[in-house]
């Protein structure tokens, strides 16, 4: 084995966890084919919030680069980081258009979230906050972001449009652009059934290149130097973020994304063998950091809040072990900095598919409530409706507080209420009455 082989493996110990410099290198371009999507979806969602669709596609992939740069140096975990799907379209369709907050304001919110998640991961508080929220409550808010998600997907689909008497209903199926969507959708869904990598990216690309022949869209190119990041980089408008109307805002990105992470940290590490004999994770303090700096970097540059991503789980499947997977990760983000073009061809039709699909990914969540239990049930629905029906993340996470609450107190069943929980559901309260 040579020096370099030799300084790999004691640094990652690779030998530790019975893997090889190949398998990891397997398992990074793995889970890099699974989520490399996210360099095309994540720019046209946030362009519809104002943003410059290029710089934020740099941002995107230098967010995602350092963010799993630091998981592997660091926490030596085979998790890769990206901007989040449905935080994302929080960002821009919940804050920005919802709210009618500036993106600069919005990036601010982002950046404030890190930072308190930050401050979180170093303190030994973090392992409470995860327990004080009630399970059901967690689940129902990751599939109410994927409702969210949905909803999005079915309106750049053309599937749904809105209608002064209904809200919403059935759009022209007609349409080529709608059709391509649909086929790419089940397309996606059959190629993940068939195991095959990259099925999300596969079949975005697939139904680009078909909209190309048709002529529903235009072909930008393939390669080129990096957009200049310049129109977003440090443009978060902090002291805006600051402002008392905006402690929803900045709670939801922090809430999302903190239980996010330990949810997905848990998950990968349990497939990896990862976890010690009492069922935790090791070095859970550098992984939550490295999520963290994740956030605080990515919203520097220009971007909506970077999370630890569940498609990691693909890379350890195909034999990921340690940060030597997620490193390979980060450089292939890196590299991806010069598909800028490429980026810029993908219309929204053909990454409509892989919002609705990663959305049928993320409502599996409800089934992990206890739906014997009212009290759990009933306050977890209203948490995941609330998301897509008031087109906003914060307001289905206040109104599942608040009717959890209500309903431990209205059944005598207060033992089994968290005073954390308690008053943040007073916190929301006060929230939607007086400011």
């Amino acid at each position: 084995m040579s020096v370099g082989a030799l300084m790999i493996d004691s640094f990652f110990k690779l030998s530790e966890h019975q893997t090889t410099v190949r398998a990891e290198v397997l398992g990074g371009v793995t889970t890099f084919l699974t989520m490399a999507y996210i360099i095309f979806v994540n720019p046209l969602i946030l362009a519809d919030a104002g943003m410059d669709k290029g710089a934020v596609f740099v941002a995107t992939c230098l967010a995602a680069a350092i963010g799993t740069l630091i998981m592997g140096l660091y926490a030596n975990y085979p998790v890769a980081l990206a901007p989040g799907m449905g935080l994302n379209a929080f960002f821009t369709y919940g804050v920005v258009k919802g709210m009618n907050h500036s993106w600069e304001v919005a990036l601010g919110a982002v950046f404030l979230s890190g930072v308190i998640f930050l401050v979180l991961s170093i303190l030994p508080v973090r392992e409470w906050i995860v327990n004080a929220i009630p399970r059901s409550i967690k689940m129902a808010v990751s599939a109410g972001i994927g409702f969210f998600l949905a909803i999005i997907a079915l309106k750049n689909a053309g599937i749904v449009v809105d209608h002064p008497a209904t809200l919403v209903t059935l759009g022209d199926l007609t349409a080529p652009a709608t059709i391509l969507a649909c086929a790419g959708f089940l397309v996606m869904a059959a190629l993940d059934k068939l195991r095959i990598p990259g099925a999300i990216i596969i079949a975005i690309l697939g139904t680009t290149v078909i909209g190309i022949l048709l002529g529903i869209s235009t072909f930008n190119g393939v390669v080129s130097a990096p957009p200049s990041v310049a129109p977003t980089f440090l443009k978060m408008d902090i002291v805006g973020a600051l402002d008392v109307g905006l402690i929803s805002i900045v709670f939801a990105f922090l809430f999302v994304d903190l239980f996010d992470t330990a949810g997905t940290l848990v998950g990968v590490a349990h497939r990896a063998g990862l976890l010690d004999e009492d069922g935790k994770l090791p070095r859970l303090r550098h992984a939550l950091m490295a999520d963290s700096v994740a956030t605080v970097a990515g919203a520097a540059i220009g971007t909506s809040t970077t999370t630890s991503y569940i498609e990691s789980a693909s890379g350890v499947k195909a034999g990921g072990r340690t940060g030597l997977t997620a490193v390979v990760v980060a450089i292939l983000f890196l590299c991806s900095l010069f598909f800028a073009p490429l980026a810029t061809t993908i219309p929204g039709y053909a990454t409509a598919p892989a919002l609705l699909f990663v959305a049928c990914i993320m409502a599996r969540g409800l089934t992990e409530i206890d739906w014997e239990d009212v009290t759990e049930y009933a306050p977890a629905v209203v948490t995941a409706l609330a998301m897509p029906l008031t087109f906003s993340v914060a307001n289905g996470i206040a109104f599942g507080f608040i009717a959890y609450a209500a309903v431990k107190l209205l059944t005598g069943r207060l033992s089994e209420l968290n005073p954390a929980v308690a008053i943040l559901a007073v916190a929301f309260i006060l929230k939607f009455g007086f400011l």
